[in-house]
């Protein structure tokens, strides 16, 4: 069953908080932690994988070195420097004001490294599922990382390898694709555009929304929460309009 808009919640009042999401009076740690908990739960809610966000994710290593990806928070502010200084400076330290402190900082820490483990996570999930699809079309392997570019590829030449061993090895040579598309049926899984997510605007939208294959359309105003299709405001989360939730 195709779910569009079931519901709207009108009592919910959250212009604090989205005042506190577009901030820029906020401690760029603090921006950094909403930027990660957005993308987290974006990243676990939306049915197909989002494009790799380089300047929260990734560094650039010391001039002189090769690029490489790095899989982890950009952690590299003042304050999150001064934390870790404090931790390693501060440990063994019997006063129990300091000890507090430190409890404090460590858990802080904890909190990004869960975040940054369980977005990787959903979106090696992603990758696991949709590999052949997301490295035979240009436009999603161009969300991937390189370090996602490369992991996608030897999973799926592990996948390929296994099946021609166990039996596709078996089957006449026209039959052993894994990406045919005989019969105008592809053999390549895709994700279901069409699936049904809440999703909550940052900001005002100018155009409507439309629902294709239906006739619904309805505007979008900050602070409106709305279950609809992936497909209709795919571009609206992508562009930092609106967010998952």
């Amino acid at each position: 069953v195709k779910v569009n808009v079931v519901a709207k919640k009108y009592p919910m009042d959250i212009d604090d908080i989205l005042a506190e999401v577009s901030g820029e009076s906020l401690p760029p740690a603090t921006r950094d932690l909403q930027e990660l908990t957005r993308a987290w739960v974006t990243e676990r809610s939306a049915p197909e994988l989002l494009p790799w966000p380089s300047g929260l994710m990734e560094r650039d290593t010391t001039a002189g070195k090769s690029e490489k990806s790095q899989l982890k928070v950009n952690l590299a502010n003042a304050t999150s420097r001064a934390q870790i200084e404090v931790v390693e400076e501060q440990v063994g330290n019997p006063d129990p004001k300091t000890n507090f402190r430190l409890i404090i900082i460590q858990t802080e820490l904890e909190r990004f490294k869960f975040l940054v483990r369980s977005f990787l996570r959903a979106r090696i999930a992603k990758i696991d599922k949709y590999a052949l699809y997301l490295l035979t079309d240009t436009t999603q392997s161009e969300r991937l990382s390189s370090s996602e570019l490369q992991y996608a590829n030897s999973h799926q030449a592990l996948i390929e390898a296994h099946y021609r061993s166990s039996f596709l090895s078996q089957f006449p040579a026209s039959l052993q694709r894994l990406d045919d598309t005989a019969g105008g049926i592809s053999m390549i899984e895709q994700p279901d555009a069409d699936k049904a997510v809440f999703l909550r605007a940052l900001r005002d939208v100018e155009e409507p929304i439309i629902v294709e294959g239906t006739d619904i359309d309805f505007e979008l105003k900050r602070g409106d929460v709305y279950v609809v299709r992936w497909s209709a405001i795919r571009n609206l989360v992508i562009n930092g309009d609106a967010e998952l939730v």
